[in-house]
């Protein structure tokens, strides 16, 4: 992977050592590995504690995404990372380069119904069920039980344990061989036990004689152990269990899905220019400098920059803005995004893995492959959980024996232990949760880096704003325009414009735009003259005009009133003359965003304290904070951008836990300094790489949007976990005391797993 040039957009937040300066001591590089194999999150603690054995390397392995992160030193190859997982057990294998599919080959690559994985285990489910079904029936309802139903029972079961639970047998074994024990050794002791018990019953006890009846109880039963079958529990629990990977399987590519969608937005093939002439060829053969054509509706394939035409973008796939952007000869243009308007030629300014919708699917698959405290702890208690559970389970089986010498209510009593004490949905606790909410980020505009970044979002109580394009738009804009009794205001505006237009200052270009906007063509200028503390001034129509300072003479009372009016209110005010006549007052401001009141109040409402930090005077920053609704008493002013992480520090140590939202270079080290950086992602590169959630498109109201979406994942992986934890909590001492039959508690695992991420999936509507 490569690291592009700067990005005004959106910036790659990941740097391999590939892209990394070569200094003294080399930095360590980075590999994600597709990891095979796994069944249960004990699984991914094994390899994750394999590969971190070895010298100098930090992996993470992620069960629901089904990769590890790793990072490792000079002298370490990814062939020997490659081999340590296989050593362990597992394959694994780097990934091909990243690149944008096209919505027919992404369709392809990940539609559930082209999965052969998925359809594998569908057809083992719905073979296995088939045959389950009347097993299960006959051994709980007596009625069913012919002469001779024990035999039937046994032809039903036999294929469903054997090539049923095939997948189960065959990771036991392996991990067997390696010195492992995960939830395929469970899963796999408990049905090979009742299945064998109901063999030595069938062939050399009383189960087999003709005649035989078997009743069903929802706890341990004592019986006489030769006359009693397990082939129900044998052949349900691998349905049931079936079902819940199957189940599982299907939730977590859902879960996955608002990724896999960002990376199909990309056009198919786009029509380039080739000496005058175009030539549809695919997107993934374009390069930079490029010149393509995108007519009305189409998708724009790359990012660029448009050369001739003029239209409206609609970006609300990308940004999640639902009002279409103008653009024009020299405005930029983002890849995926929709011609909604006029025809285009764009020169490509970035293709392939450079572009921002790549960098965009980059950042939210990183997010997805890491891990928050909480899940550690999970896995840690994944990676003992199943040694455990099988000394339980020959605990349970000797106390029954020993209090109640009932061999087949001691059998049952462990076998149930066995089954019930999967520690999956400990595993899929956080992943999920964690996919499925930076997914639905991505489709609102809203990256989260990572999954330390979920805490810190519960805890902050304090957002710090940068004024200038945060709150505001970071651009002059017009404002009021005042004149005396006999002048007309369009008139005023025509020739402060013309005037203005010749100049290439903040301000005269603010009038400029505005005078254009609100009177059409400006008229010409002739001896046009920039004066020094004074303005500028040149001859319009005839008539000798000036826009600055009055260089002699006073200004009319009404007019000198709304211009100290205005000053007082931070806005930057000139009068405009002509032929040495005083014929009004115009006024320039940075306009403030007109979300950004709303903002403010969505702020206030998740119990975050809103400060205003600008350099600006403080006449400027009082008026912006009355405008969008923050106390005059939040607002800190004439900041240089060094102190910038004083003021943050200073409020920290008050006590306050500190959010920070910002956009430029200046914004970049308080971003890093405060507990939570959000970066406007019309931001700057700096401040992007600073921060810990990038807000695409540059509304404030997405910052609350953001803060409530991570609160709402926490909340989720929390929940999950409770979940989790109590479940396997409740569910061994139930099993173990003889409170539940083994077929029953295998539902209940398997159900269990299904809970955890149909409860993560939930976040998939948030809005």
């Amino acid at each position: 992977m490569t690291t592009a040039a700067p990005e005004p957009a959106i910036a790659e937040t990941v740097q391999t050592a590939a892209t990394t300066p070569t200094t003294a001591t080399a930095a360590p590089s980075e590999v994600e590995l597709t990891i095979g194999g796994m069944t249960c999150a004990s699984c991914a603690a094994r390899v994750e504690k394999k590969l971190n054995r070895m010298d100098g390397v930090t992996a993470t392995v992620n069960f629901a995404t089904e990769k590890a992160k790793v990072s490792y030193p000079v002298g370490v190859q990814v062939a020997d990372l490659i081999a340590t997982v296989v050593k362990t057990g597992y394959t694994a294998e780097e990934p091909p380069p990243p690149r944008l599919e096209t919505p027919e080959r992404a369709t392809d690559a990940v539609g559930a119904d082209e999965d052969p994985e998925l359809a594998s285990l569908r057809e083992r489910l719905v073979v296995s069920a088939l045959l389950a079904l009347p097993v299960v029936l006959m051994s709980m309802v007596p009625a069913l039980q012919f002469d001779n139903w024990q035999w039937l029972s046994l032809t039903l079961a036999a294929p469903v344990v054997a090539w049923g639970a095939l997948p189960f047998h065959r990771a036991a074994f392996t991990n067997a061989r390696h010195g492992a024990a995960t939830m395929d050794t469970l899963v796999s002791v408990g049905t090979l036990a009742a299945f064998g018990w109901s063999l030595w019953a069938l062939f050399w006890g009383h189960a087999g004689m003709p005649g035989m009846r078997h009743g069903f109880d929802l706890t341990v039963s004592r019986t006489e152990g030769s006359s009693t079958i397990y082939l129900e529990v044998a052949a349900g629990v691998v349905a049931f269990i079936l079902l819940g990977r199957y189940l599982e399987a299907r939730s977590k590519r859902q879960a996955g899905a608002a990724l896999r969608a960002l990376m199909e937005l990309g056009a198919k093939d786009v029509a380039v220019l080739r000496d005058g002439r175009e030539v549809r060829i695919p997107v993934a053969r374009m390069a930079t400098g490029d010149r393509f054509v995108v007519r009305p509706g189409e998708k724009i394939a790359t990012d660029g920059t448009v050369v001739e035409g003029s239209s409206a973008v609609d970006a609300a796939m990308l940004t999640g803005e639902s009002v279409p952007v103008d653009v024009t000869v020299g405005s930029g243009v983002t890849g995926a995004t929709v011609n909604a308007g006029g025809r285009l030629v764009v020169e490509a300014t970035r293709v392939g893995a450079d572009t921002q919708l790549a960098r965009m699917a980059r950042l939210v698959e990183d997010a997805q492959n890491g891990k928050a405290e909480v899940q550690r702890l999970a896995d840690r208690i994944s990676g003992i959980f199943v040694p455990v559970v099988l000394v339980i389970a020959l605990g349970t089986f000797g106390v029954w024996l020993g209090v109640t010498g009932d061999t087949v209510a001691a059998f049952t009593a462990a076998v149930a232990v066995l089954i019930i004490a999967c520690p999956c949905a400990l595993g899929l606790a956080t992943p999920t949760a964690l996919m499925v909410g930076t997914g639905r980020g991505a489709q609102l505009g809203i990256l989260i880096k990572g999954p330390e970044v979920l805490e810190s979002t519960r805890r902050v109580d304090t957002v710090v704003l940068d004024k200038t394009g945060t709150v505001t738009t970071g651009r002059m804009t017009l404002r009021e325009v005042y004149v005396v009794a006999d002048t007309d205001e369009k008139e005023l505006l025509r020739l402060a414009g013309a005037l203005e237009h010749a100049s290439e200052h903040p301000v005269a270009r603010a009038i400029a735009a505005g005078a254009q906007e609100r009177t059409g063509a400006l008229p010409p200028v002739e001896h046009f003259e920039n004066v020094p503390g004074l303005g500028v001034r040149g001859r319009v129509e005839g008539h000798d005009v000036q826009v600055g300072r009055l260089h002699e003479g006073e200004l009319p009372e009404a007019l000198a009133r709304a211009k100290a009016e205005a000053q007082t209110e931070g806005r930057t005010a000139v009068v405009v003359t002509r032929d040495g006549v005083a014929l009004g007052v115009v006024t320039v401001a940075d306009a403030i965003k007109e979300t950004s009141a709303e903002a403010v109040r969505a702020l206030r409402g998740l119990g975050l304290t809103p400060v205003l930090l600008t350099g600006d005077n403080r006449a400027v920053a009082r008026s912006v904070a009355r405008a969008v609704g923050i106390d005059p008493g939040d607002v800190v002013a004439e900041v240089l951008p060094e102190e910038k992480v004083a003021v943050v520090k200073r409020l920290q140590s008050e006590g306050r836990t500190v959010a920070m939202v910002g956009d430029g270079v200046n914004d970049a080290a308080a971003l890093a300094t405060a507990d939570l950086g959000l970066a406007m992602g019309t931001g700057t590169d700096a401040a992007i790489e600073a921060s810990d959630l990038t807000l695409v498109r540059g509304d404030l109201r997405v910052a609350a949007d953001a803060i409530r979406l991570s609160r709402k994942t926490l909340s989720a992986i929390k929940g999950n976990l409770v979940w989790a934890f109590g479940y396997n909590v409740a569910a061994l001492p139930l099993a173990a005391a003889g409170l539940l039959n083994p077929m029953i508690a295998g539902a209940a695992m398997a159900f269990s797993s299904v809970f955890v991420v149909t409860n993560s999936l939930r976040l998939r509507t948030f809005s």
